[in-house]
């Protein structure tokens, strides 16, 4: 049997700490990694800019690929003989999504990890193999195989909850626990789009990384931020999608299918932990306590 455990996210307690660490980390040279996009240089946002410096490229092995994969992560300072805690990022993001959360975690003197999906985040895919689940789920193997090498206490919000059950539900042996935030998992794939005619699908693609519905995505997300700060966060947000074989491999992952993991939830026998945000204008709340029931 599993333990869930649905909490409420609230952030109000660490807004101390993280102006603390705004003001040490805004202070320091800034010396960004050369595979990121130029345009890392115009992000205000003192947390995105530290984490960015940080971003390596490590290689992966997998049998959809041709070549080693040099894949994009944040690596540990801190290694201990607790197992590690690996962070997943949602649909179409990176590893700069946990740019608040890294440093507290690091700061609790936790082993961390902040890994990108294949086919989203910085990873170098000039010969891009497939983006589809099964590829992302081998990707995320043997890169645990290569540099993690012990069970992990993985974390995935929204979709990355997802990629998170799928991973394990097939490696067991990787996953000592999972931690869920706001997770879809119960969509049906990428449904009709996956029969999309490519034109269509590239279409679609484009709209995705347009900085509108980026913003968009940023006003439905979160409350009492000023639109310059909106602004900001938006370009981190779309920053990987930049990379030239950004577009190619989200239409490769579209037209796959997608994840469709509600019949792998009940088999999973991690402890997990839920988390949810009451007024999560994204994915409803209200699925929190579906998760939970499934869970038990």
């Amino acid at each position: 049997m599993m333990l869930a455990y649905t909490f409420s996210c609230f952030t109000s307690s660490i807004k101390a700490r993280r102006t603390a660490w705004r003001i040490k980390c805004s202070s320091s040279n800034d010396g960004f990694p050369s595979f990121l996009p130029k345009q890392v240089e115009k992000i205000k946002d003192p947390f995105a800019r530290k984490l960015a410096t940080r971003i390596q490229r490590l290689p992966v092995q997998i049998c959809s690929a041709d070549s080693l994969i040099m894949s994009s992560c944040v690596r540990p300072l801190i290694h201990n003989e607790t197992n590690p805690v690996v962070l997943l990022h949602g649909f179409d993001s990176s590893c700069l999504e946990w740019r608040c959360t890294y440093p507290l975690l690091e700061e609790a003197g936790l082993e961390i990890w902040a890994l990108d999906v294949l086919g989203w985040g910085f990873s170098c895919l000039e010969r891009l193999p497939l983006c589809d689940v099964a590829s992302k789920r081998e990707h995320l193997y043997q890169f645990w195989r290569s540099h993690i090498k012990k069970p992990m206490i993985l974390v995935g919000p929204s979709l990355g909850a997802a990629v998170a059950i799928d991973f394990a539900f097939n490696h067991p042996e990787a996953v000592e626990k999972l931690v869920l935030i706001g997770a879809s998992v119960y969509s049906e794939g990428t449904g009709n789009l996956a029969k999309l005619p490519r034109t269509v699908a590239y279409a679609g693609v484009s709209l995705l990384r347009s900085t509108p519905l980026r913003l968009l995505a940023n006003f439905l997300a979160f409350d009492g931020i000023s639109f310059r700060t909106r602004l900001d966060w938006t370009k981190v947000g779309r920053l990987h999608c930049l990379l030239p074989w950004w577009k190619d491999a989200t239409v490769n992952f579209m037209i796959s299918g997608g994840y469709n993991v509600s019949n792998q939830i009940k088999k999973v026998r991690q402890e997990t932990l839920i988390i949810w945000g009451e007024n999560d204008q994204i994915i409803s709340s209200e699925l929190a306590e579906v998760s939970s029931c499934n869970y038990i």
